[in-house]
């Protein structure tokens, strides 16, 4: 029998521990947004139209999801119509071929001959909006081309719309990567080529979320669009002529967070469903399908080419289209985008789009009958247009526009198909994105302040590194990730391989900067870190062998001479936890940098259910108080309907209600005690369960760990769900997050197909009663769903054997060994009125946020790779002066890039969250260390080993300073706030 041990930290002489906290601490700069005109109404809330629409699905005739749309002729006389036709080519970073396939065989030739092109006629536009395709082109072009690109820019020809690295999910993107994606695109663009976006532009992410419209705010944006939304939404806001409105946050009481938001109304952004109501005709006016080519129209007519003889007819054609599209809108400004996925790679395509078109163009123009003006435009062109005609409408002051709050998920594009398989697909990679995070935040904040004392030092080979190459290119691998075909699991096998093997590099390479930075930090004689740095001299105690594999711990080989341990804490709270390593022996002792005893618990490392590791011991920190909680945990399994149509990678397509999951042979249990923690493991077939317990005295003694290590490998066509159930009266409401950065509150609804009562969950899902609060907190990306009173069922893993018609051309089959992490938090709700229940607004505990946050952070416990006499440590590196407030979270300090390529600045961009969370439950008894300042911090109290040489706010993205953007002495965050500013430390 294989045996060995894994001890909790406390103890002596063999081992020294270094404890080196980082909490970081915080509050808010101020950037005052534009005081806006007021909105007509009361606003309607997302929750409130579903109850509204019937969900029935009638025909609609040639607009199918729709209705008949008339219009009367004369109709214009007195505002002609406007008409902006917007050129675009959406471009997946990877799909059915791989980001650099892509590049290589479509993209590049987009942006060649767009120089080419758009010179030939100033009247000619086009958009774009992936900076991560847009770089990769840049590298490789001539100075002649890029002065080509700046020209194009400068003249309007063409815009860079959102301006991210990608075009992310919104479903499964934590707004910690949805940031820094959306930095590094604009901080490229800024270097590059001098430009900031104005227009967001989301065609194809599969639904939409609210925390975006923020973000896109808070960095300067003025106007959004968005494409999939479900088709009955789409067709109740198209009939209200709500399709434009102002977005604004469902916690928000005034309206600084509203956003102008346009929702296209058809069933696609390609260009049959871009002109008007009637794809037959829209698509004979994509002339990249004309007869002879490699595309045709499915519904049998073909475009043809413009020449005298067709100009009045077609025209006619094409306007009718444009005139019943205005019809849904408020203004007599219409946009009518003209692209598709990798269109305008051939220069035949630029010809036959661009000269059939302004023969379209110049015909209408000139008949003055038709009351129109139609023209090439870009994005802004047309929201400026729109701004233009809408403020001379406006009557005093008032917007002709609604007020919309709430999210547009789950999304359908027909029938009974909604897209909630996605908010689960290849988990193994949702896990893997969270952990890049948690160490790319860990090294940001390492590198900033490592960097800083490198340079005071003169430590050139820190200075010398290629640790700033290896950060941008981690962001970079992250920020690609969070494309709305990565992160969501609906890429091709091969690609997904690509994806996963970005991630693993990136991963292995912010270890290194980690421990070197690290290392540098704690070091007592800084200029011995030449010596020792090496190698990376302080080791990480996860080990990933591969892009697919689950991470093991490093077995520390103990020996007589004493080895330190140092823990890196790097959340901005102080914390009391347990660490546990794997050491070689149970006769292992801790001690504390001044060298009393540290107390340990020994436990056994497993290798299998039984069998227990001869060479390796776990050890971990102290603390805590065991409630009993009424909950069951149970396994159930989901099948796909025998229907045509089946589930997929995209769609949750089930055969009825879930099937408990039942298991032959009972599973083996194993039950660990111990001083700091006791835990109960079940074996089944399909799913290593684990949960744990912590006696320690701190918020991870609060609630109940479990982990689930899933393997449906050998399953066809089966979901596997974890249902928690508990005798909460939370009827049919439920609470899910958006990003990690909001909740948004759930009703579960009869008339709605089971799967459209699947919800995407980032880190959290809760239920309650005038009581009670039960939440389960996520260390990953999932589907979550409560389709009974009591209950929150999250789903785990999905293996499908068919393609479900998207385009992604197979299933789901590429399953991995795959790890999910979960806490279980049982709160007692104090004061509750239950009609405050009923509103559109809701928020965690305290308590629940900071065991979310150090879920999602964990303390990184790293080694001496071999024992070094020599070596002399700080008892400690702490470069805050104390814990931030509480409900103050450090989003990132990252290190501003220079004008120079690869190089960095002085300067870093330091975001603060403040986080709006319910004070209705105590934070007595729960082990928070810290307190609420009301969002103030004082810059000076801030850091305690550095001074701030200056600090300025700034735009999110740091696209736009503030007109006055002074130093400040003073960060002032509202609730739900996250703010940028520009620091710089010495």
């Amino acid at each position: 029998m294989k045996l060995s041990r894994q001890f909790t930290v406390f103890g002596s002489a063999i081992f020294c521990v270094v404890i080196f906290s980082l909490y970081l601490m915080l509050d808010r700069g101020h950037l005052d947004y534009p005081k806006s005109p007021r909105r007509e109404g009361s606003f309607p809330q997302m929750l409130d139209v579903y109850s509204l629409i019937p969900f029935d699905n009638p025909d609609g005739g040639v607009w199918k999801q729709g209705f008949d749309i008339t219009y009367k002729p004369d109709e214009w006389d007195t505002k002609p119509l406007q008409v902006f036709v917007v050129p675009h080519s959406h471009n997946d970073p990877g799909w059915l071929k791989t980001f650099d396939d892509y590049f290589r065989e479509k993209t590049q030739y987009i942006f060649n001959n767009m120089v080419v092109k758009l010179k030939e006629d100033p009247r000619r536009k086009f958009i774009w909006s992936e900076i991560s395709y847009l770089s990769k082109w840049w590298e490789a072009i001539d100075v002649q081309k890029k002065d080509a690109v700046k020209s194009l820019l400068e003249n309007g020809q063409f815009e860079i719309v959102t301006g991210g690295w990608v075009m992310p999910d919104e479903a499964g993107a934590h707004y910690f990567a949805i940031i820094d994606q959306l930095i590094e695109g604009h901080q490229w663009l800024e270097k590059n080529l001098g430009v900031k976006p104005r227009s967001g532009w989301a065609i194809d992410p599969f639904g939409h979320s609210p925390t975006m419209a923020y973000l896109l705010k808070r960095a300067g944006f003025s106007h959004m669009l968005i494409q999939r939304v479900h088709y009955a939404v789409k067709k109740h806001f198209a009939l209200h002529k709500t399709l434009e409105f102002f977005w604004r946050q469902n916690w928000d009481l005034g309206s600084v967070t509203d956003i102008f938001c346009h929702m296209m109304p058809f069933y696609s952004y390609d260009i049959p469903h871009t002109c008007g109501p009637d794809p037959k005709i829209c698509c004979q006016f994509d002339f990249k399908r004309l007869p002879g080519g490699r595309y045709g129209c499915p519904w049998g007519v073909p475009p043809e080419t413009i020449y005298p003889g067709n100009l009045q007819n077609r025209a006619e054609m094409l306007l009718d289209q444009y005139r019943k599209k205005s019809e849904l809108f408020r203004t007599t400004v219409v946009l009518a985008p003209l692209g598709d996925d990798f269109r305008y790679t051939e220069r035949t395509e630029w010809d036959h789009q661009f000269k059939n078109y302004q023969l379209l163009f110049d015909y209408m123009n000139s008949h003055s009958q038709y009351n129109v003006k139609i023209q090439f435009g870009t994005l802004s062109d047309y929201f400026d247009a729109l701004e233009k005609e809408a403020s001379a409408s406006s009557r005093n002051s008032q917007s002709i526009f609604p007020v919309v709050s709430g999210d547009f998920f789950t999304y359908a594009d027909r029938d009974d198909h909604y897209w909630s398989g996605y908010f689960t697909s290849r988990p193994f990679y949702k896990r893997m994105d969270r952990i890049l995070e948690s160490h790319l935040r860990a090294a940001e904040i390492l590198y900033y302040f490592a960097m800083k004392q490198a340079k005071q030092y003169k430590i050139s080979k820190f200075l010398s590194s290629s640790h700033y190459v290896m950060l941008t290119e981690a962001r970079r691998n992250l920020g690609l990730f969070q494309h709305h075909d990565a992160i969501t699991g609906t890429a091709k096998d091969w690609v997904v391989v690509d994806y996963g093997t970005r991630l693993f590099h990136s991963l292995m390479n912010l270890k290194k900067i980690i421990g070197h930075s690290a290392l540098l930090l704690i070091l007592k004689d800084k200029h011995s870190y030449d010596s020792y740095s090496s190698d990376t001299f302080l080791e990480m105690d996860l080990k990933q062998r591969t892009q697919s594999s689950l991470p093991q711990k490093n077995v520390i080989s103990l020996s007589a001479e004493p080895r330190y341990l140092v823990v890196y804490n790097p959340s901005e709270q102080a914390r009391s936890s347990v660490v546990s390593v794997c050491v070689s022996s149970s006769a292992a002792q801790v001690s504390s940098a001044s060298g009393k005893p540290v107390e340990i618990q020994m436990s056994a490392v497993w290798d299998t259910a039984t069998t227990v590791s001869q060479t390796a011991y776990e050890e971990m920190l102290n603390k805590g108080d065991g409630k009993s909680l009424e909950v069951t945990v149970q396994f159930s399994w989901y099948g796909t309907t025998s229907k045509r149509d089946k589930s997929g990678a995209y769609l949750f397509l089930p055969d009825g209600e879930a099937k408990p999951y039942v298991y032959t042979t009972p599973p083996f249990v194993r039950v660990q005690r111990g001083r700091f923690y006791s835990d109960v493991t079940c074996f089944f077939e399909h799913v290593t369960h684990r949960v744990r317990l912590y006696n320690i005295h701190g918020v991870e003694g609060q609630s109940v760990e479990i982990s689930n290590i899933v393997d449906i490998r050998k399953e066809h066509n089966y979901e596997i769900a974890m249902r928690i159930s508990s005798s909460i009266n939370s009827q049919n409401r439920f609470y899910t997050d958006l990003n990690g950065y909001q909740i948004q509150p759930r009703v579960t609804m009869s008339k709605l197909p089971l799967q459209a009562n699947v919800y995407p969950m980032t880190t959290m899902a809760y239920i309650q009663d005038a009581e009670r609060r039960l939440t389960l907190l996520s260390a990953q990306s999932l589907g979550v769903s409560s389709l009974k009173s009591g209950q929150i069922e999250v789903i785990m893993d999905r293996r499908l054997m068919q393609d479900d018609n998207r385009g992604l051309e197979q299933g789901v089959h590429d399953n991995k060994i795959t790890a999910n992490l979960f806490r279980i938090l049982l709160e007692k709700r104090s004061v509750v009125n239950m009609e405050e229940d009923q509103k559109a607004v809701s928020y965690p505990s305290l308590l629940s946020h900071i065991t979310s946050s150090f879920l999602n952070h964990p303390v990184f416990p790293m080694t001496e790779k071999v024992p070094v006499p020599t070596l002399q440590l700080l008892g400690e590196f702490s470069p805050l002066m104390a814990p931030l407030p509480c409900d103050i979270h450090l989003v990132n300090l990252r290190t501003v890039q220079s004008k120079v390529d690869g190089k960095h600045s002085n300067e870093a961009a330091l975001i603060l969250h403040r986080k709006g969370f319910d004070c209705r439950f105590s934070s007595r008894d729960t082990g928070l260390l810290c307190s609420t300042t009301q969002g103030k911090i004082l810059v000076q109290k801030l850091f305690s080993k550095f001074t701030v040489v200056s600090i300025t706010p700034s735009s999110l993205s740091l696209m736009h300073p503030p007109p006055d953007a002074r130093n400040i002495s003073e960060i002032n965050l509202s609730p739900m706030e996250i703010s940028t500013f520009r620091i710089h430390l010495r």
